[in-house]
């Protein structure tokens, strides 16, 4: 199975919120296609409600198996990357989970409840790797249904009968 790896930099933001429950949430809005020459938590942007933080560098990594998912995600018109990351509770407030191009695995990212994660604009350098490495290791697999195997009453149990053993009239 082939491997691409691609260094990139993960932006979020705290927004302030009018809730008697939280002040504040987080969200990542931006993956850069190479990490800046910052220190991780360097504010980048901001107001009194809403500020924009370097979270750090993460490893965006390609897999030969989940192109036919990069695919997909291309279809859309509209390329996405997945970005997770976690509340810890202490400083720093967020730790980074991963970011990824295959749907799949963003859909994966959601299990965890406490996780919170955005589906953010693929940036053209992103998208010119990964539509590289779809191109250079993509094999269309043909869609093979399985066929249902008859019933042989001696490997065991019997098949209901319609209407018979169903306690039907």
């Amino acid at each position: 199975m082939a491997q691409q790896h691609h260094e990139v930099g993960v932006v979020v933001e705290r927004r302030k919120l009018d809730s008697p429950w939280a002040d504040h949430a987080w969200a990542p809005i931006a993956v850069l296609p190479e990490p800046p020459p910052l220190a991780p938590w360097s504010r980048l942007a901001g107001d009194d409600r809403r500020e924009q933080f370097y979270l750090g560098s993460a490893v965006l990594t390609l897999h030969s198996v989940d192109t036919a998912h990069f695919r997909e995600n291309f279809l859309t018109g509209n390329a996405r990357l997945w970005v997770s990351i976690r509340p810890t509770g202490i400083e720093p407030a967020l730790e980074l989970i991963g970011v990824t191009a295959d749907p799949s695995e963003g859909e994966v990212f959601l299990e965890n409840v406490d996780d919170i994660v955005e589906a953010v604009p693929m940036p053209a350098a992103i998208a010119q790797a990964v539509l590289a490495f779809f191109e250079a290791h993509h094999v269309e697999r043909e869609f093979v249904k399985r066929k249902r195997t008859e019933h042989d009453p001696r490997k065991g149990g019997l098949r209901p009968r319609p209407g018979l053993d169903r306690g039907e009239d």
